[in-house]
């Protein structure tokens, strides 16, 4: 019985109170949870029968005439995930030559900005999640939207730039991975990686991107294992460590140092993704939890996925400051290999490349995916991916052939991709606090206050970094 019937008739007024919406019974089942004792107008969604005698028989609705959207249920579980796969941005080869640099060179003086680093990025992370769950728009997108054709372009241009260097690192990483592991020549190296990241993009997006993501997080373990397997053969001192986390420097080229660590840490490809990934966790046809359950899972997510990362850099950090600090020819990721492998065995040093295999693997699919989404919401352009993989592809394959010391390319690449940090990072702090985007989600005052601050720290750096280089002082 509708509504329009029982206005002309004289009707019980609980019963009438007792009708459910049809949207609502339609949730109600497919929620799949009733209250106990719920009765059986709740359960049907109509207004009890006429006749309390005959047994009452629904007749079919709209919700069983259509198909059901599929969901595998709303717990934790099925909404952890995305934070990893752009938690694999924050330990890819980069990295790898930025804190090993770091520490050799520099012992424990810059374990803080490493902690710090990785602070900042757990809240950035989170903003970008966030803006992605409550518009259902990635960060690209919504830029894409309100800049106009020029500003587009030219922010694309700069973006893309970021992304080659991501890509730079990441292809690198890998053909030395495979050079220290086969004895492969780098070039041929990179062309290895080239075509296996491409092939792990074939998972990306649609019904297969769970697949996706387990690929990138079970790299993510073997990243984490070959990288911390040192410190449990030669333990550091505590105290040591807990000595860098006095803010300081050690001249000029500490603070280059210390830029590069934090462009190796906050990935600017990282936080245009994540906007992303938290949409295309779920199918077209998958229901989704409420955006409320959403935000919680992804602060979660988060934290747990950049915890995982964090402890990773600061284990590189730390194994070059306790067991490579003073040595000679640390400054090159081959020459840091052989190091582990004469102060920590053999063993130890194929397990360390093993890891840089894996970092250079799952964080190229990534940053190409990253890559593929600023495109598409900043041009509105739906390249195919494997035309993604060979933009960013080839000047890393060009930097093979010619460089001399990628390493040093390496750690360069990182201060391109610090400088690159406040472009990504504007944009989402003004976002995520537009009423008009983000409704009753908007951050309030402390949050944009601390969000600030953050984004002032983050590019003071990069102005000090900047003057250092222009006038030859690093």
């Amino acid at each position: 019985m509708n509504e329009s019937e029982h206005r002309g008739k004289n009707t019980d007024t609980a019963a009438h109170k007792a009708q459910l919406d049809p949207n609502q019974s339609v949730r109600g089942r497919v929620g799949g949870k009733l209250p106990a004792g719920a009765s059986a107008a709740q359960r049907t969604g109509r207004a009890p029968h006429p006749q309390p005698t005959q047994p009452a028989h629904p007749q079919p609705t709209q919700s069983h005439t259509q198909p059901q959207p599929h969901h595998h249920g709303h717990a934790l579980a099925s909404i952890l995930g995305p934070a990893f796969v752009a938690a694999v941005a924050y330990v890819d080869p980069g990295n790898v030559a930025a804190n090993i640099t770091s520490g050799a060179r520099y012992g424990y003086l810059l374990v803080w900005v490493l902690v710090l680093a990785n602070l900042m990025s757990v809240l950035i992370q989170y903003q970008s999640a966030k803006l992605g769950i409550v518009t259902g728009k990635s960060l690209p997108q919504i830029l894409g939207e309100r800049m106009s054709d020029a500003g587009r372009y030219m922010f694309f241009m700069q973006a893309e730039v970021i992304a080659i260097a991501t890509d730079l690192a990441e292809v690198i990483g890998g053909a030395i991975a495979l050079r220290l592991l086969f004895g492969l020549p780098l070039f041929w190296g990179g062309c290895v990686i080239g075509v296996v990241s491409t092939v792990l993009l074939w998972f990306q997006g649609g019904r297969t991107h769970r697949v996706f993501e387990k690929i990138v997080i079970a790299m993510l373990l073997v990243i984490t294992f070959g990288f911390i397997t040192g410190l449990f053969v030669d333990p550091p001192n505590g105290g040591d460590v807990l000595s860098g986390l006095i803010p300081r420097f050690r001249g000029a080229d500490s603070v280059l140092m210390a830029s590069s660590i934090l462009g190796a840490t906050v990935m600017p490809h990282a936080i245009y993704l994540h906007s992303t990934l938290v949409n295309d966790h779920y199918a077209p046809d998958e229901e989704k939890p409420d955006t409320r359950q959403l935000l919680r899972g992804s602060r979660i997510d988060v934290v747990w996925a950049l915890a995982l990362a964090g402890t990773v850099n600061l284990a590189l950090l730390v194994l070059a400051a306790n067991s490579l600090y003073g040595m000679k020819g640390t400054d090159t990721i081959e020459g840091a290999q052989h190091a582990i492998e004469m102060a920590l065995g053999p063993a130890v040093g194929t397990i360390f490349s093993i890891g840089l295999l894996a970092s250079s693997l799952s964080s190229t699919s990534v940053g190409t995916y990253a890559g593929s989404e600023i495109m598409r919401g900043l041009l509105h352009i739906h390249a195919p991916m494997w035309a993604c993989r060979i933009v960013t592809l080839v000047p890393a394959l060009v930097v093979l052939w010619f460089s001399a010391n990628p390493t040093y390319t390496l750690v360069i690449g990182q201060v391109v991709l610090s400088i690159g940090i406040p472009f990504a990072i504007i944009p989402l702090m003004r976002y995520t606090r537009d009423r008009g985007l983000m409704g009753e989600y908007r951050d309030g005052l402390f949050k944009h206050v601390v969000f600030l601050l953050v984004a002032v720290l983050i590019i003071a750096l990069n102005v000090v970094l900047v003057y250092l280089t222009m006038t030859g002082q690093n």
